[in-house]
């Protein structure tokens, strides 16, 4: 069997792997990404929200193939109703704030970015597992149902929350069921929204979690949920449909279409404190890489992904792979981001340890309202 020979393998084509990938093969390396799925963008399992700095930290061009609708502040709700309003248009702004984009599109994007920048991008590429041998890994994949080894410096793992990669390397610890949300998503129509991105709060609606209500283009929206099981006896299903026909925003789905659902899990865990082994880096859900009080991914994955490839590069023709060499990954990661998302942790399981209800939707309410202001020093996180 003929070996493929790369510098960096990359394994998972999501946001965080793709940029990656594109910046590994920007500076030189020759890099490899590859996926298990025969096409890219799916299944799409979260919102695609994300701010222009987020664009401008993954170094993505504005494009109009990819964005949905602008986005010029934040509404946080209190389960009746009261807000907490942030219009970036009243405080003088006159461009968007963010974007939301149609994640199966954005992602394609950046699998095209890689791929211009010089990456081989294989699907349907299946690994199942590696060896390593004389400072160099090798990866059994099944692409296309044919058997192949490919021989790397590198493995970086982007492979998501339930990340292959990080379990072979040893760097996976289970996350608690406390710290996963399970969330779903409605696509509808004829709903009212005005390009704003708007998080309900509360026990009553999202135990655990919040609701959100973010403008899609025209009469489109998403209206979604993530709630944690240890904190209901009800499925993510159950509360979001009960939202929908019952809360103070009711009327607005009155005319609504169900177009689509979609869904996932998302690990509001705080970061993993090792990101890297023998040969091995993580990026992305896979590494917890994601907001753990937002549950937003996207921002991080952009900044998590870049910081990946360009530490690589960086590496050139000294990229051995090593545990030593690859640890300045990390701490540029946690000096970077990581410390403050573990902050963010922290302040998440203070509000949800609270036990009287009330306390604690109040601490929530005033944490998100807060941290949308232009002062925050979270807001680009």
């Amino acid at each position: 069997m003929s070996v493929y020979d790369v510098d960096v393998l990359v394994v998972g084509s999501g946001p965080a792997g793709a940029t990656t990938a594109r910046y590994a093969a920007q500076g030189g390396l020759r890099v490899l990404l590859v996926d298990k799925k025969s096409e890219l963008g799916t299944p799409v399992e979260c919102s695609g929200a994300l701010s222009e700095h987020a664009l401008e930290d993954g170094g993505v061009p504005l494009d109009e193939e990819y964005i949905l609708a602008p986005v010029y502040g934040f509404v946080t709700y209190a389960a009746g109703g009261e807000q907490i309003r942030h219009d970036y248009r009243s405080y003088g702004r006159r461009t968007a704030l963010g974007y939301v984009v149609d994640r199966k599109r954005f992602d394609r994007y950046l699998s095209s970015l890689a791929s211009d920048a010089g990456a081989e991008v294989w699907l349907r590429s299946k690994v199942h597992g590696y060896i390593i041998e004389d400072e160099r890994i090798y990866a059994r994949i099944e692409r296309l149902g044919q058997q192949q080894t490919v021989r790397t410096r590198v493995v970086v793992g982007a492979d998501g929350v339930m990340s292959q990669v990080a379990l072979w390397a040893g760097l996976s610890p289970a996350v608690r069921l406390q710290d996963m949300a399970s969330c779903l998503q409605y696509v509808v129509n004829n709903v009212e929204t005005e390009g704003l991105l708007e998080i309900i709060v509360g026990q009553a609606h999202a135990p655990g979690g919040y609701v959100w209500v973010f403008p899609k283009g025209g009469s489109y929206a998403e209206v979604g949920l993530g709630v944690i099981r240890t904190m209901t006896k009800q499925d993510a299903h159950c509360h979001l449909e009960r939202f929908m026909r019952e809360s103070f925003m009711r009327e607005r789905f009155v005319r609504a279409n169900l177009l689509e659902v979609q869904g996932g899990g998302v690990p509001l865990a705080a970061p993993l404190k090792k990101l890297v082994a023998s040969h091995v880096m993580l990026v992305g859900d896979a590494g917890r890489q994601v907001n753990p009080l937002t549950g937003g991914g996207l921002h991080t994955a952009l900044r998590g992904g870049r910081l990946a490839g360009e530490y690589l590069a960086s590496l050139g023709d000294n990229l051995v792979g090593g545990l030593e060499q690859l640890r300045g990954y990390q701490e540029q990661w946690f000096s970077r981001i990581g410390n403050d998302l573990t902050d963010l942790y922290h302040q998440r399981v203070a509000i949800f340890g609270e036990r009287n209800v009330a306390r604690r939707d109040a601490l929530l309410f005033e944490t998100l309202g807060n941290y949308f202001n232009p002062g925050s020093k979270y807001r680009k996180v």
